[in-house]
């Protein structure tokens, strides 16, 4: 018996149905007939990959909750002296949160200024801990991604949190057709914004927002570090381009890098072909052509993630 994933109608299929479980068990066996037999969805794999899932929730919780911790500290330190003030403007750093923690109240405080005080201790102390456990939350995700792809978190801009995504996002070998599929999954594939004689692109506001922030992060982080990817900024500006709209090329690329792969294999031309990346996509073996040319380098996305990790 072949098990695929039956993903959620239509609205505009819905329309005039009603909702229910029932109604919407017919819908999605309908949507799952009127599907060719290489674009059925397979099932989702559990094992190690879903043991990341839970640790990124956890370590949104901690930012979220680190934030407005931090935020409600400075609010505090600037009420007070001088001393505290020039520290509130300051990076508060685990030293400063351990001073901060064994400051002693004042003999002669008023009520106003011990519970100030006490509100100072208990945020120091609290982020101090969060960003411990922050630590440990990235240590941990270091360990499963390294089991589940060896090598990535190697690349320039790549970092356990943003692979640990990737994995989670990208599930298992199958979900995504070609390259194109994976682009329109994180919300990376250009949406048409052009008017009259204006020809131009816009980014896409849909998709899974959190792989969306992923490929952010390390499209921004290529820019700021990787040389090749600077002088490919450089060029592209002096050629009119916009930094939203490079940033947009880069991101595209990286979607291209992570799934030309798997379909067939990506390779890097010599210095007489400008280092162009070429790879075989899925569909009919066509190669194609990466946005970012000029030898600006790809991250060595894994071909396929290991069945062993990822089986339940």
């Amino acid at each position: 018996m072949t098990v695929i994933e039956c993903e959620q109608p239509t609205r505009s299929a819905r329309r005039g149905r009603g909702k229910s479980d029932a109604i919407d068990a017919h819908l999605a066996v309908l949507t799952a007939l009127q599907l060719d037999a290489d674009r059925l969805p397979s099932p989702r794999a559990d094992g190690d990959r879903e043991a990341l899932r839970p640790l990124l929730c956890a370590r949104d919780e901690l930012t979220t909750a680190s934030t407005g911790q931090t935020n409600r500290l400075r609010a505090l330190l600037r009420d007070g002296d001088d001393t505290d003030r020039s520290l509130a403007r300051g990076k508060l750093t685990e030293r400063a949160f351990n001073e901060l923690a064994r400051r002693r109240q004042p003999r002669e405080a008023t009520r106003a200024q011990a519970v100030r005080h006490g509100e100072i201790r208990r945020l120091a102390v609290a982020l101090r801990d969060g960003r411990r456990e922050l630590k440990a939350n990235r240590a941990q995700l270091q360990d499963i991604v390294n089991d589940l792809a060896p090598g990535l978190t190697d690349q320039r801009g790549i970092g356990p949190v943003c692979a640990a995504q990737v994995i989670v996002s990208f599930s298992h070998p199958g979900r995504c057709r070609n390259d194109a599929a994976f682009a329109a999954l994180d919300g990376i594939s250009p949406q048409e914004a052009s008017s009259g004689r204006t020809t131009c692109h816009r980014l896409n506001r849909g998709g899974d927002r959190a792989l969306n922030k992923a490929i952010h992060t390390i499209a921004n982080t290529r820019m700021r570090d990787c040389p090749s990817t600077q002088a490919y900024v450089a060029r592209r500006t002096a050629e009119g381009k916009s930094t939203s709209e490079i940033r947009r090329f880069l991101k595209r690329y990286i979607c291209e890098c992570r799934c030309g792969a798997p379909a067939g294999r990506t390779t890097r031309l010599g210095a007489g072909d400008s280092g162009v990346t070429h790879a075989t996509s899925g569909r009919r073996g066509v190669p194609f052509r990466a946005t970012c040319p000029s030898g600006l380098p790809a991250p060595a996305w894994p071909t396929s993630w290991p069945h062993r990790s990822l089986s339940a």
